[in-house]
């Protein structure tokens, strides 16, 4: 499989990822975590996973999801407070329906919830 490498500085080291990795969810979509109550924005996406070995190795073995897919970087929300999470493609599903999200950083990078997602602020897109 033909392969790509890039820096990671939440890992602090270069990612192998391989060059074509079918994300599921874009930048401002609304998704539910499968198995923990929250939900969230996507505002990046890492091919594969790009943050510590630290973290990973946190997770149960027993649930512990594979490397070689996407993982979103997420502006998330429960019942009790509202954080950034980090989550794999295998862990989450769309929300769409569920209606807006509340986060107080969602402003900084999308315009309002419109038509089942957040539109990215002019400027931000490349």
């Amino acid at each position: 499989m033909n392969r790509a490498s890039f820096f990671s500085p939440q890992a602090g080291r270069v990612i192998d990822a391989p060059r074509q990795n079918r994300a599921r969810f874009a930048i401002g979509d609304v998704v539910r975590h499968r198995l923990h109550d929250f939900r969230g924005v996507v505002f990046d996406i890492d091919p594969v996973f790009a943050n510590s070995e630290e973290w990973y190795q946190s997770i149960p073995a027993e649930v512990r999801p594979t490397r070689e897919q996407p993982f979103y970087h997420l502006l998330a929300e429960n019942e009790e407070s509202s954080y950034v999470a980090y989550v794999s493609q295998q862990n989450l599903m769309g929300d769409a329906d569920g209606g807006p999200v509340d986060h107080p950083s969602l402003s900084q990078m999308f315009d309002d919830f419109n038509e089942g997602r957040y539109p990215l602020r002019r400027g931000l897109a490349h």
